[in-house]
């Protein structure tokens, strides 16, 4: 079939790259505008771009996407079938022009964790599985008629980062299969049901949503490293008897058998090679963590240049 690709980040990638070297014709790739960067103000191209203009794809880059040029632009490409991974919500006067449909490809399985961040959120909450959905598109987001999942456990210590990875290749792989599925006409969806009070949203990650509340449990702490892990990272905020305060990412960290007694915050370290900090209910160790504006250290690291007994938690 004749596919328009759609998306913009690393994710995107694997699927676009998949779809390319398969039986089916990529006749054209949508992204983002580029965007200046750094000091420099340089134009960022997104990864989607890079792999486009690497394999010589017709690209667009629309800033408007009911724009009429825009439109009739993709209409031209005569498309089958547009495929969308991790891009902007489309209009229905975009996702209604080819004639075999516009699908999705999701990591969550939905209706689980609609929205910008599933990854994230579904290690943060503490899910021990998750997957990858394709859906074709509607006027809501990530509301669709589901075509196919596949499912995948979480492995008990597995970061944002690791789990990213992994889902690449699981979105990958269905999004060719669904491909496959569309163009055989052997196409059987499932209606998303619509009890929103079962629903866990995946909502744009905000600043808000990155501190660590050290009144919680353990585990509920650990997730939220591991889920804003490598990006954009759990944060705290270590305070010396000066008053100065710092902004710290904790980056890696473990629950200890120590147990608490509900008096949270508290620092214990031996400043040379061990860094704990007392939860709810345990004392979690930190491994690795990064000062803001400094590079990421491991704790035998950070410990030899810093007095952490000074500190406090707040």
């Amino acid at each position: 079939m004749r596919v328009v690709f759609m998306g913009t980040p690393d994710f995107a990638v694997g699927s676009l790259e998949t779809i390319n070297n398969s039986q089916h014709k990529v006749v054209g790739v949508i992204t983002v505008p580029d965007k200046p960067a750094g000091r420099g103000l340089k134009l960022l191209y997104s990864e989607v771009k890079k792999f486009a203009l690497e394999k010589n794809l017709p690209l667009l880059q629309p800033e408007k996407l009911k724009d009429a040029h825009f439109i009739e632009a993709l209409k031209q490409w005569k498309a089958d079938v547009f495929v969308v991974v991790a891009f902007r919500m489309l209009p229905s006067e975009v996702y209604s022009i080819p004639r075999k449909g516009t699908f999705n490809v999701h990591a969550s399985l939905l209706p689980q964790y609609r929205g910008a961040a599933p990854i994230q959120w579904t290690i943060m909450n503490g899910e021990t599985k998750t997957g990858v959905t394709t859906f074709f598109l509607n006027n809501e987001i990530d509301c669709g008629d589901i075509i196919l999942q596949k499912e995948t456990e979480i492995l008990p210590d597995e970061t944002t980062g690791e789990l990213y990875k992994r889902l690449k290749v699981l979105g990958a792989t269905l999004a060719l299969e669904t491909l496959n599925i569309i163009e055989k006409g052997d196409v059987k969806t499932i209606t998303q049901h619509s009890q929103k009070e079962f629903i866990k949203l995946a909502p744009k990650i905000h600043k808000e949503d990155t501190i660590i509340d050290w009144n919680l449990t353990a585990q509920s702490i650990i997730n939220k490293i591991r889920g804003l892990t490598p990006y954009p990272g759990a944060v705290t905020f270590f305070s010396d008897d000066y008053g100065n305060r710092q902004s710290v990412k904790i980056l890696k960290a473990s629950i200890t058998p120590i147990k608490t007694n509900a008096i949270s915050k508290k620092i214990t370290t031996d400043n040379k090679s061990f860094l704990n900090i007392s939860s709810k209910d345990f004392q979690i160790s930190i491994h690795n963590l990064q000062v803001e504006g400094k590079k990421r250290l491991d704790v035998f690291d950070f410990l030899q240049g810093n007095k952490i007994n000074n500190y406090t938690i707040y």
